[in-house]
C-alpha cells in the first residue's frame, strides 16, 4: 500500500489553498483548453488503466470480459469531460447549460421532468430508444428552470478545497467525482486514493496532469490514518466520499457505537464540514410480469446476469434483489434461466477485501444455492429465491451483498395491476438504499398496465431508475445526476447525501429516469455474454476523446457483433 507522508499531505493542501481562489476566477474558455487536454492525457493512459485494473482483479486484458474495465474507466471518464465540455461551451455562448426545444414537461403530480438524453447522433446510433429524464425537486418550474442551473457559474464565490475520498472498487469513481468537484461546483481537489486500487493513482495523476500541473489537483495515498488526517485538516472545507454507511458514520460520529450513539444524541458531529457522499444500496430488479417469449426470457435472464456479474458484483448498483409476482406463470421459468446465465459465466476473483466472508455469510442462508463450482480463488455465484417478503430483517433486505449472491422475494397480489402498486411501496419501505433500481417491463405489459406503470415509476424513492436497462448505463452516460434520492441527513444517511457526474449542472434534480426497449439491439457492449465488448468500449473510448463521424461506422460496425 501507497502512503503520503503527513509532511506531503500538509505542502498538498497549502498549494491547493493557493490556488482555490484562482481556480473559481478562472474564465470559462481556459477551463475547456484545460478538459480537453485532460481528455488527450486520459485517452493516452488509458490502456495501461485498464491492464492494471484487469491484474488487480484476474482478467485477461484481451477478453471481452475487459470491456467493463474500458467501460468503467476510461469511457466514463472520457464521456464525462467531452459533456463538461459541451456545457462549459453553451455557458460561453449564452450563459448557462443548454437544453433543446421541447425537453421540458409537466409530470401528472406536478413536477418537472426535462429529457437529457439522447443529446446527439452518437447516442442515437448506440442507444436506439433509450432516454433518460431528469425529474426535479418540488419548487422547480419552466420559469425558473434556468435558475438551478450552473450555479456556480452564476453565483459569484470564493474558492474551496475539496477531499474526496475515493472509491476502491471502480477505476472511474474517484476520477468523475474530481471532475464534478472542479467543474460543476468550482472547488480544487485533494483525491486520496482507496488503498485497494491506489495503484491507478499515478495513471490518474497522468491523465490529469493539465489539472495537477496548475496546482488544482493533488492526488495523495494511505489507509484509514491518512484519510482521518485530511477530514480533520483545517485547510479542507469539504468532504466527498464513496463507501459505506459504516464508514461515514465512522468518518462523522465516531469509531465507536457508544461515541455514535452519544453524538447523535446531541447532534455532536466530529466534522463540522459539508460531507457529501454516495454509498452502498441493497439494488432491487422489479420484474413486471408479462407473456414473454423464449429470446424474451433468454436476453432478461442474461441482463440481469450481467447486473450480478459485472466486477465481482462489488458495485453499489449491482443486482440483489429480484421483486417478482407470486402469480406470473413465467417466474419460475424466469428464475431458472437466470440461475442458467450465471452458471454459464466464469466465476470472479474475490478480490476486494471482505467479500469473501459477505459471501460465506449470504450463502449461509437458508434458501441459498450455490450454483457452478469456482477456481479456488473465485467466488462462485450464488441465488437465495423465494425469501418471504414479510421477513423485513432478513439480510438479503437489509445488507448490500458486495459478492456474486442474488436474492428473489415474491409478492402476493391479486393481479399484474396491483403487484406494480404494490411493488414500489414495498421496495422503498422494505429494502435498504435509495441509490438506484432498476425494472424490467415488455412494451404490451407497459401498455397494458398504463397509468399503475407510471405511478409506480414515479413512486420509487430511489436517484437512478432504469426500465429494461442496467442502472450502471446512466453511470457511465455521466450526463444524468448520481446519487441517492434526495432527503437523507448526516444523522440517517442511508444511500448517501448528494450527487455527482450531471454535466448539465442541475442544482436541484431528484431523480432520473433512464428507459430502454424490452430488448436491445444490438446487445449493450456491457453485457458479460457481449463477445466483444472490449472491441466496442475501446471504440467507445476513442470516440468520447475525439468525437467525429467518421469513427461512428466502425463503432456501430463492431457493436452490431456481439
Amino acid at each position: 500500500m501507497r502512503r503520503t507522508e503527513r509532511s506531503e499531505l500538509d505542502r498538498s493542501v497549502e498549494v491547493l489553498r493557493t490556488r482555490k481562489d484562482g481556480w473559481a476566477r478562472l474564465s470559462v474558455p481556459r477551463r475547456i483548453a484545460l478538459a480537453r487536454d485532460c481528455a488527450r492525457e486520459t485517452l493516452a493512459v488509458s490502456p495501461e488503466i485498464v491492464a492494471a485494473a484487469c491484474a488487480a482483479k484476474g482478467l485477461d486484458p484481451a477478453s471481452p470480459v475487459s470491456g467493463e474495465e474500458w467501460l468503467a474507466g476510461p469511457v466514463a471518464i472520457l464521456r464525462n469531460i467531452r459533456l463538461l465540455v459541451d456545457t462549459l461551451s453553451a455557458i460561453e455562448r449564452g450563459g448557462s447549460p443548454d437544453l433543446p426545444p421541447g425537453s421540458v414537461r409537466r409530470l401528472p403530480d406536478g413536477r418537472l421532468a426535462v429529457n437529457i438524453f439522447p443529446r446527439g447522433l452518437f447516442d442515437r446510433v448506440m442507444f436506439p430508444g433509450t432516454t433518460i429524464d431528469v425529474w426535479m425537486q418540488p419548487g422547480v418550474t419552466e420559469s425558473n428552470l434556468r435558475e438551478t442551473m450552473g450555479g456556480a457559474y452564476r453565483r459569484a464565490a470564493g474558492g474551496a478545497v475539496a477531499l474526496v475520498l475515493g472509491a476502491g472498487n471502480v477505476a472511474s469513481i474517484g476520477p468523475m467525482d474530481v471532475l464534478h468537484k472542479l467543474f460543476v461546483e468550482n472547488h480544487v481537489v485533494v483525491l486520496k486514493m482507496h488503498p485497494v486500487n491506489d495503484y491507478l493513482g499515478p495513471l490518474i495523476e497522468r491523465a490529469f496532469r493539465p489539472l495537477a500541473g496548475e496546482g488544482y489537483l493533488r492526488v495523495v495515498y494511505g489507509d484509514v490514518e491518512e484519510g482521518q488526517y485530511l477530514v480533520h485538516h483545517p485547510g479542507i472545507d469539504e468532504i466527498h466520499m464513496t463507501g459505506s454507511a459504516a464508514v461515514h458514520d465512522r468518518i462523522v460520529w465516531g469509531e465507536t457505537e457508544d461515541e455514535q450513539a452519544r453524538r447523535r444524541a446531541g447532534y455532536d458531529p466530529k466534522v463540522s464540514k459539508r460531507v457529501t457522499s454516495e454509498l452502498g444500496c441493497v439494488t432491487p430488479v422489479v420484474v413486471v410480469p408479462g407473456e414473454w417469449s423464449g429470446g424474451e426470457l433468454d436476453y432478461q435472464a442474461e441482463n440481469v446476469a450481467t447486473m450480478v456479474a459485472n466486477n465481482a458484483s462489488c458495485n453499489c448498483n449491482a443486482a440483489k434483489l429480484l421483486v417478482t409476482w407470486r402469480g406470473w406463470p413465467q417466474r419460475g421459468v424466469f428464475l431458472d434461466r437466470v440461475s442458467a446465465a450465471l452458471s454459464g459465466l466464469p466465476a470472479r476473483r474475490g478480490y476486494y477485501p471482505g467479500s469473501a466472508k459477505r459471501h460465506a455469510t449470504f450463502t449461509s442462508h437458508p434458501r441459498a444455492r450455490t450454483l457452478a463450482g469456482a477456481a479456488p480463488d473465485a467466488l462462485p455465484y450464488a441465488t437465495i429465491y423465494d425469501v418471504d417478503p414479510a421477513r423485513a430483517g432478513d439480510i438479503v433486505f437489509q445488507q448490500e451483498a458486495w459478492c456474486p449472491v442474488v436474492a428473489e422475494t415474491a409478492l402476493d397480489a391479486s393481479d399484474d395491476a396491483a403487484f406494480a402498486e404494490a411493488a414500489a411501496p414495498f421496495c422503498n419501505d422494505r429494502v435498504a438504499g435509495t441509490l438506484s433500481a432498476v425494472v424490467l417491463a415488455s412494451a404490451p405489459s407497459q401498455a397494458r398496465l398504463g397509468d399503475a406503470f407510471e405511478r409506480m415509476i414515479a413512486g420509487l424513492a430511489y436517484g437512478t431508475i432504469a426500465v429494461n436497462h442496467w442502472a450502471a448505463a446512466s453511470y457511465v452516460l455521466a450526463v444524468a445526476p448520481w446519487g441517492a434520492y434526495p432527503g437523507h441527513t448526516l444523522q440517517d444517511v442511508g444511500s448517501g447525501i448528494g450527487f455527482v457526474h450531471n454535466t448539465l449542472m442541475f442544482d436541484r434534480p431528484q431523480k432520473s429516469v433512464l428507459r430502454g426497449p424490452f430488448v436491445q439491439s444490438p446487445k449493450p457492449a456491457w453485457f458479460s455474454t457481449h463477445r466483444r465488448g472490449h472491441v466496442v468500449a475501446r471504440r467507445m473510448a476513442a470516440f468520447e476523446a475525439s468525437p467525429s463521424v467518421w469513427r461512428l461506422p466502425g463503432l456501430a460496425i463492431a457493436a452490431a457483433r456481439p
